[in-house]
């Protein structure tokens, strides 16, 4: 059997991290999330709190040779001026989830990988999401503060992924066209959601 990936982008407080977790679990695989930049800052030597202030909207430093930021898969050496900007350090994540990919089958949630991973066969991209209400309700005892705080958080992180995605990928994060599956998780539940994409792996061939 080829290896396969599972891409899992997800709203704050819809459970996609969950679900990812549930999944990687069900299909005994491997989960990948905030690893990844640790896995990166190792491999490239560069601070993993620089790779975390890209991550959160910050800047490290623009890039001189890709004004456009967009990935086009291309490393900066350490030699190079631009080793340590925004670019490259998102470059890095990229290099070590597709080498996880190729290592092994595995379930990544983040960091874009729905886009690097865009023409990669066996690869299935999923979006989960799910209406505000619920995404407040699950995000009680995560942020600190009454509802007025928690929607606040939520707008907040969903312009930085939006922004992320579109700095890096370009185009929009939250649309349906960009990923193979999108779920409703305070419609369907994490355990429908995990049998939603067990079920799309076999429609595409997938894990086989």
């Amino acid at each position: 059997m080829e290896n396969f990936t599972i891409t899992i982008a997800r709203q704050y407080g819809s459970g996609g991290r969950t679900v990812g977790k549930m999944l990687a679990e069900k299909l005994a695989v491997p989960f990948y999330d905030k690893q990844i930049i640790q896995l990166a800052s190792d491999e490239s030597g560069i601070d993993v709190k620089l790779f975390g202030q890209v991550e959160g909207g910050m800047s490290v430093k623009p890039s001189l040779f890709n004004k456009s930021g967009l990935y086009k898969g291309e490393l900066i050496p350490p030699t190079g001026k631009g080793f340590i900007s925004d670019e490259n350090l998102f470059n890095y994540q990229a290099k070590v989830a597709t080498d996880l990919a190729d290592k092994e089958s595995c379930v990544i949630v983040g960091r874009c990988v729905n886009y690097v991973f865009k023409d990669r066969p066996n690869t299935l991209r999923v979006f989960v999401h799910a209406p505000w209400d619920f995404r407040v309700e699950k995000s009680r005892g995560k942020i600190s503060g009454g509802d007025e705080e928690i929607e606040k958080f939520l707008r907040k992180d969903d312009k930085r992924k939006q922004e992320y995605y579109r700095r890096f990928a370009g185009g929009d994060w939250s649309d349906a066209t960009n990923y193979d599956l999108c779920l409703n998780a305070g419609k369907l539940g994490f355990e429908k959601c995990v049998e939603a994409i067990l079920a799309q792996m076999e429609v595409m061939g997938i894990g086989k």
